[in-house]
């Protein structure tokens, strides 16, 4: 039986007759008509050549190839379901031939939407791509940091001079919140907010030294790679009068910041700035007063401001990363100036101080979440697998429907044309190779071989007979 579209047929059981020389094996090739045969050998199987008495299963069993491994058949279908998987995954396997379309004049609805669908995908594409180069550039938003210091004075108890607490002391706060931004917070209202001190690389308060000596008038705050996070820092310390002191605040920059030596910085009109965007304003200066070598573009003519500063006529563009080295400085620290008061009838104990600081933006996060996010892949691919074997199922219909038609318009032209397709597919299958203009005449059929043929055929279907009465007598005498 042999499978064609979604039909079964039957194929003539005596076409192995045609096929079979004397001489040959079963299963060998067959020469061309005029070529010499060899003596003959053993047929392909290794079973021995047919003789009277051997039974037809054993016939059928030398013209057969050895049967496949388990692990050959599971490796197969393997490489069957990858190659259809692959199949799948592609964009032309949606595409609808042009002879159904014709057919059915609506599936160009199909196509305009699959077209819309290729256009979304490459605009989607596209703002991932660019949304992956906005995220390799550091994106901040300028926020306003309010610094609140305080301070509380507790008295002496002079009825408890040995207790805790019976000399007077006060207590310096330093705390502060981002102030809220209203378009950020409704679009992360369940994020975290940041603690006051990730905002410093250091802290440093300086009291009265004329007061406090100069071993114990310092108090300092350095980040380090453990630094446990907090919302603000405490100073306690014995006195019962007003004391000045002065806050040194070192604001931690990422990616970090310095100051510019003040020649460059008044030529290039920046005072505090990272290290990628003074190089830029460098080039832009360069680009601006004209000052790359014509002939070799790898070098800059320093004008009078740029020999100042550099301190040569000529330099490399490749040099300047190593020469501003020199001339980056750390960072000012933001000074306060505060009065810790003890007066009980002063009420502004406490002063406000709004800082520029710079934030991550919170479209940072939404970006990064979007392109992470996995939430509609799984859906996107179970309608593309759905539209596949729609298409898939659409194909196998359109092949049922011409080989009704075909078979409609020529019943007789069709099947002589089926019958040749299916003999040229029989020979693929078993390896047989012939010369199909000798075949197809019938003077090919009446040479001495074929007589030889028809007996082998009528000896194994006498045997089968035989097989089969004995079997009956067999069972009838039990």
């Amino acid at each position: 039986t042999w499978l064609r579209g979604s039909h079964f047929f039957y194929v003539i059981p005596f076409i192995d007759i045609f096929f079979q020389r004397p001489g040959i094996p079963s299963g060998a090739r067959m020469p061309h008509q005029g070529a010499p045969m060899g003596p003959p050998g053993t047929p392909y199987g290794g079973s021995p050549a047919v003789r009277p008495g051997l039974t037809n299963q054993a016939m059928e069993a030398s013209r057969k190839r050895p049967a496949p491994s388990q692990q050959q058949i599971q490796q197969q279908q393997a490489v069957q379901n990858r190659n259809r998987n692959a199949k799948r995954r592609k964009m032309a396997d949606k595409i609808l031939p042009q002879r159904i379309r014709e057919l059915v004049p609506e599936s160009q609805a199909y196509m305009d939407l699959l077209a819309f669908e290729r256009k979304l995908d490459q605009t989607i594409m596209r703002k991932r791509v660019d949304i992956q180069e906005a995220l390799k550039r550091p994106m901040k938003q300028k926020r306003k940091l309010r610094l609140y210091i305080s301070n509380t004075f507790n008295p002496a108890k002079p009825d408890g001079e040995d207790s805790e607490g019976s000399i007077a002391s006060w207590e310096l706060r330093v705390e502060g919140k981002l102030l809220d931004d209203h378009s950020c917070f409704l679009a992360q209202p369940g994020k975290m907010k940041r603690k006051f001190s990730s905002f410093f690389k250091s802290l440093v308060i300086e009291l009265d030294k004329d007061l406090y000596g100069p071993d114990n008038h310092l108090v300092e705050w350095h980040r380090t790679p453990t630094t446990q996070e907090t919302d603000g820092f405490q100073v306690k310390r014995p006195g019962d009068v007003n004391v000045r002191c002065t806050l040194l605040l070192m604001l931690d920059y990422q990616p970090p910041q310095f100051k510019l030596d003040p020649r460059l910085a008044r030529l290039l009109g920046i005072h505090t700035q990272t290290r990628s965007s003074i190089i830029q304003a460098l080039w832009q200066y360069v680009k601006t007063n004209k000052l790359q070598d014509s002939h070799d573009k790898e070098y800059i003519n320093c004008d009078k401001y740029f020999q100042q500063i550099f301190d040569c006529p000529r330099l490399k563009f490749s040099e300047i990363p190593q020469r501003l080295t020199n001339l980056l400085l750390p960072p000012d620290p933001i000074v306060i100036n505060h009065i810790i008061s003890v007066d009980p009838n002063d009420q502004k104990k406490t002063a406000c101080y709004d800082i520029d600081v710079e934030v991550e933006d919170p479209l940072k996060a939404q970006m990064s979440s979007f392109l992470l996010s996995t939430a509609n892949q799984q859906e996107i691919a179970s309608l593309d697998n759905k539209i596949h074997e729609t298409i898939e199922s659409i194909n196998q219909l359109k092949i049922q429907r011409d080989f009704m038609l075909s078979f409609s318009r020529d019943p007789k032209g069709y099947i002589q044309d089926w019958l040749k397709s299916q003999s040229r597919d029989l020979k693929m299958m078993t390896d047989v190779v012939g010369n199909p203009e000798e075949e197809r005449r019938a003077e090919f059929y009446h040479q001495p071989w074929s007589q030889e043929a028809v007996s082998r055929y009528f000896y194994c279907k006498i045997q089968q007979r035989r097989q089969e009465l004995e079997q009956a007598l067999a069972l009838r005498n039990t």
